[in-house]
């Protein structure tokens, strides 16, 4: 797509603006939080702008310079030469300011939810939800992001019926936000005595964290219940009424919380997981109102979706999305090879939404 030389300017004026707006001594402390949040936006869609105006700018000074009679031959030889490899330069400048041109998805700069809940297969697919775990939580080191355990439901074999964990960090959801869907492993289990490979699944769900500012909950709208925590869970299980489900009246999500032995903890964790899911409804709300602004979209973000099989025996990862098979699964489910994966996924997002985004113009 080409991108105007008044567009270029209109986004560099504005990006003084607000530079020059942040240095005036009356600014009030909140209008210079919101001029920051917007600087941090727009500098980079600036910085971009600028680099594409250099090659233009560049460019037009030696097409200039070779195309007089007079020019030295030598020095239009060389000016063809920088001409060639500015315009090689071009495109790539081009799809640069597009991308930071594309809507920003609001969530993308949020914390996250990560929910992995087993599906079919019994302790097989407990025992590959913990491997999920593992794998985003390696995944989450090699980002330098912090990741933080909210509840496990623990199987006896060592996986995870269900588990929660809260993820901050830089662009934790535009990076993970394709992981939602079903999982699905091939493998012989540890269980199997035959040698038999058996197909087992896990769902994964990953949500935006929003601030409390962004979802308000009154209180007359939940039902709280105390009750005595059960199943593993250590010494301190069934000795208090420490374990809280909140139900939200009027969308009928209920959370329960019960890892933590203080009740205060639990419903802190549970109002958590309580805002994340009601801001992702909202969203998912919003998303459908806007007529298939999803569909050139990676998926559909539906969670009962299948988007990645894992085939132990082949050693293979596949995801479905985008036709990508890697013959890396060991380096992917140890974290560091899944970069592979979720940087294959945002750049087919980001062709996606470009071309819809030149369909348009």
């Amino acid at each position: 797509m080409h991108i105007s030389a008044e567009r270029i300017a209109q986004i560099e004026a504005r990006r003084d603006e607000v530079q020059a707006s942040m240095t005036r001594s009356d600014l009030a402390p909140d209008a210079f939080v919101r001029l920051s949040k917007e600087y941090a936006e727009i500098e980079p869609v600036a910085k971009a702008a600028r680099e594409l105006r250099r090659l233009r700018q560049e460019l037009s000074a030696l097409e200039t310079m070779t195309g007089g009679e007079e020019a030295d031959p030598l020095m239009r030889e060389m000016a063809q030469e920088e001409m060639q490899l500015l315009k090689s330069q071009l495109p790539d400048a081009e799809r640069t300011l597009a991308l930071q041109l594309l809507p920003r998805d609001s969530a993308d700069a949020r914390p996250a939810m990560l929910e992995i809940r087993a599906g079919t297969g019994g302790d097989e697919a407990a025992l590959f939800a913990g491997d999920l775990f593992r794998m985003y939580q390696r995944y989450a080191d090699t980002q330098g992001w912090k990741m933080e355990m909210i509840s496990a439901n623990a199987s006896e074999q060592g996986g995870f019926k269900e588990v929660v964990a809260s993820i901050n960090g830089t662009g934790v959801f535009a990076k993970l936000k394709f992981e939602s869907g079903v999982h699905r492993v091939q493998r012989v289990p540890v269980t199997e005595s035959g040698g038999r490979i058996h197909t087992s699944a896990a769902t994964v769900a990953v949500l935006p964290e929003p601030e409390e500012v962004d979802v308000q909950i009154a209180d007359s709208d939940l039902k709280i219940d105390i009750y005595r925590a059960s199943g593993a869970g250590g010494q301190h299980v069934n000795t208090t009424d420490s374990a809280v489900r909140i139900t939200h009246l009027p969308s009928g999500i209920v959370v329960t919380q019960q890892d933590e032995r203080s009740q205060h903890k639990n419903k802190a964790k549970a109002m958590q997981v309580l805002r994340a899911r009601l801001y992702e409804a909202e969203r998912e709300r919003t998303q459908s109102e806007q007529a298939g602004a999803r569909k050139a979209m990676v998926g559909s973000g539906d969670r009962s979706e299948r988007i990645r099989t894992y085939n132990f025996p082949q050693g293979r990862v596949t995801d479905h999305r985008i036709n990508l098979t890697l013959h890396r699964l060991p380096e992917i489910l140890e974290g560091p090879g899944l970069s592979e994966v979720i940087d294959a996924l945002v750049a087919e997002d980001e062709a996606a939404r470009l071309a819809q985004l030149d369909g348009v113009g």
